[in-house]
């Protein structure tokens, strides 16, 4: 009796771990917290939320800024109106994940993000791990200084020879460097607030950056001024052009690139004076 007593036990636990696990089965949705999200009806955009006028981190939602995801913060900027733009295209609610730049690309081959919309280059070697859309941007490169320094009347980037030079790091702007004879070439730094305060306290005597950049910087601080050459870096098309960054063979690709043509040169210039116009005046 006993034994029978201790099968029949037996058979009503498994039962019952059957039922808790098919009850179960299906929380492992990558949506809010609330359940509302779903990867079907979201398009989550990693940036670095930290590279103005491309994007930015402010306060509150002033100027078309969107939330930060798990942050009180919200993000603005170039990227953030082509971003919701793209969105809107898809018919999908824009999430920013706000995600260091060494963190884009595992983040977006991981599936943390759907898209990387962070001002990034096409470059061949960031083609070898991910798929891009069209361009969305293009934009020369230049060099920020200090304003009344030594550097500030330079028209070729060889006027840069003993210059203590920089630029972010894991980007094609640090490797131009090289083109400077004689240059003092300082480790690659993680983002721009960082080479704004290292040019300031006269760590470097400057930082390579896109035109955009340079115009935010020398508007933000009147210390700064950007130069631009007559005689510049060599650049391919690629390395000047900004475009989303997408999984290989992404199903997402036909779409954007479908929204992106739909947005005009003269549209693409406005949004982006916009942006340079709206950036929080950060040092």
């Amino acid at each position: 009796m006993k034994k029978r007593w201790m099968a029949i036990l037996a058979m009503t636990l498994s039962i019952a771990a059957i039922l808790t696990a098919c009850g179960t089965k299906d929380t492992g949705s990558t949506g809010s917290q609330g359940g509302e999200d779903t990867n079907a009806d979201v398009f989550r955009v990693g940036m670095e939320c930290g590279y103005a006028p491309f994007n930015w981190t402010q306060l509150g939602d002033s100027n078309g800024a969107v939330p930060i995801d798990g942050a009180s913060e919200y993000a603005g900027g170039y990227d953030i109106e082509i971003a919701k733009k793209i969105a809107d295209g898809m018919g999908k609610k824009l999430v920013v994940v706000k995600t260091e730049w060494d963190g884009l690309l595992p983040a977006l081959t991981s599936g943390k993000i759907d898209a990387i919309i962070a001002g990034m280059s096409p470059t061949e070697k960031r083609k070898e791990t991910i798929d891009f859309s069209d361009n969305y941007y293009k934009s020369n490169l230049v060099m920020v200084v200090k304003k009344g320094g030594a550097f500030e009347k330079a028209t070729s980037i060889q006027d840069f020879k003993g210059a203590k030079i920089t630029a972010q790091l894991n980007t094609f702007h640090y490797t131009v460097i090289d083109q400077i004879n004689g240059v003092k070439k300082e480790a690659a730094m993680d983002n721009f607030p960082s080479m704004r305060v290292a040019l300031e306290s006269g760590i470097i005597d400057g930082y390579v950056s896109e035109r955009p950049e340079g115009v935010s910087a020398s508007n933000a601080n009147d210390k700064f001024v950007m130069v631009e050459f007559k005689d510049g870096f060599q650049t391919s098309d690629d390395d000047t052009a900004i475009a989303v960054g997408l999984k290989k063979g992404s199903d997402l690709t036909a779409k954007i690139n479908e929204v992106l043509a739909g947005i005009s040169e003269d549209d693409r210039t406005s949004i982006m004076d916009t942006a340079i116009k709206n950036q929080p005046a950060a040092k």
